[in-house]
């Protein structure tokens, strides 16, 4: 690929690759483990992602700016590499279902119960598709819209939620233990597991070599910023037991948003400032999950392989979404431990082989 994007539009597409199912499903899964502390959970889980994106950008630097398959297949042979890219394919095959989840409930739960689910499967795959075939720089340039949506959702949220929030609903502060509440940070960990999965695909293709590390680290930290409010304000408007008690635990919070006079519904608002991030998940989970086909296979391009790539993962998405606790057990006992040993390990293995690779130099 010779597309180059800025480091901005890196830090644009990090952002996106974590909000949109952080606050839609995975805080009402912490909400379920830890009560209260669910924020706390979420701060512990920004530091560990900032720090895995961190040492991502280093290893990808380090292997001379390859990108992490093409780099393991360099330093550990080339069916290494080609393992890594179908590993990762895998990878994310189940993160595109756990964005799938979130938009898919989002919409068929309080909007169009009535819509058949591979409805919400194929309307997204198809612009998801055109997304990703039009490049890189495309996504990332709609990434930023995707920044300010995100923004207006949640300052439009917070005035209009603030005056209800109670902080002795916060109270006892890490009444699980310091223990519980880093375990339950796991649940978080996924979604910067996909941002870090995705940086070592793409930063290659990011100008300023030298800024890798600190944009990367810059938008963990500040797509954790963002995301760390809506557990605050659902702890401190809803109570975290009630909480616990949705699927879409943010869907709740849009219902208790008041807005003037005249919007006491803030849910078709919300889905508006939503559906843009989240669509920017799915063009780029489709774009990533197609490129590691193409290394798998050996194709220099990888847009012949969008459809077939699309089909897999959206297969896999519509068995998982037509089931509520298929895809709750989903999330809660199986993504963790498949997808946070993935996005530790690879890097890890690239920095190994490297540093192997200069020893014997």
């Amino acid at each position: 690929m010779k597309i180059r994007i800025t480091s901005g539009m890196l830090m644009a597409l990090v952002i996106n690759m974590i909000y949109a199912k952080s606050i839609g499903i995975t805080q009402g899964i912490a909400a379920r483990e830890v009560g209260a502390d669910m924020w706390i959970a979420t701060l512990f889980s920004i530091m560990q992602g900032a720090f895995m994106i961190w040492l991502t950008a280093v290893a990808v630097r380090r292997a001379g700016g390859k990108e992490l398959i093409d780099a393991v297949g360099i330093h550990m042979g080339k069916w290494t590499g080609k393992a890594a890219a179908l590993l990762m394919f895998l990878f994310f095959t189940g993160a595109f279902a756990g964005v799938m989840i979130t938009f898919v409930y989002h919409l068929m739960d309080y909007f169009l119960p009535q819509v058949p689910v591979y409805v919400f499967i194929i309307i997204p795959l198809a612009v998801g598709c055109f997304g990703a075939f039009h490049g890189l720089e495309v996504m990332a340039r709609m990434a930023f819209v995707g920044v300010f949506t995100i923004l207006c959702l949640n300052i439009s949220l917070l005035a209009g939620s603030f005056y209800e929030f109670d902080i002795r609903n916060l109270a006892p502060v890490l009444q699980n233990g310091v223990g519980a509440t880093l375990w339950a940070s796991r649940h978080n960990d996924t979604e910067w597991a996909v941002a870090v999965m995705m940086a070592a695909i793409i930063l290659p293709l990011v100008n300023n070599r030298s800024n890798w590390g600190k944009s990367s680290v810059v938008s963990m930290l500040m797509g954790g910023l963002l995301v760390v409010m809506w557990p605050l304000m659902e702890a401190g408007v809803l109570s975290a037991e009630v909480a616990g008690q949705y699927v879409v635990a943010c869907m709740q919070m849009a219902r208790s948003a008041h807005l003037g006079h005249f919007i006491h519904r803030y849910e078709m608002i919300m889905i508006v400032f939503f559906a843009t991030s989240t669509m920017v998940q799915i063009m780029m989970c489709l774009f990533c999950a197609s490129h590691c086909l193409s290394k798998t296979f050996g194709i220099k391009d990888y847009r012949p392989l969008l459809v077939p790539a699309a089909l897999v993962l959206g297969a896999f998405s519509y068995w998982i979404v037509t089931n509520h606790f298929r895809a709750m057990r989903w999330e809660e006992a199986y993504w963790p431990y498949i997808s946070l040993p993935i996005a530790i390990a690879l890097p890890l293995l690239l920095l190994a082989g490297g540093m192997i690779r200069r020893s014997k130099s």
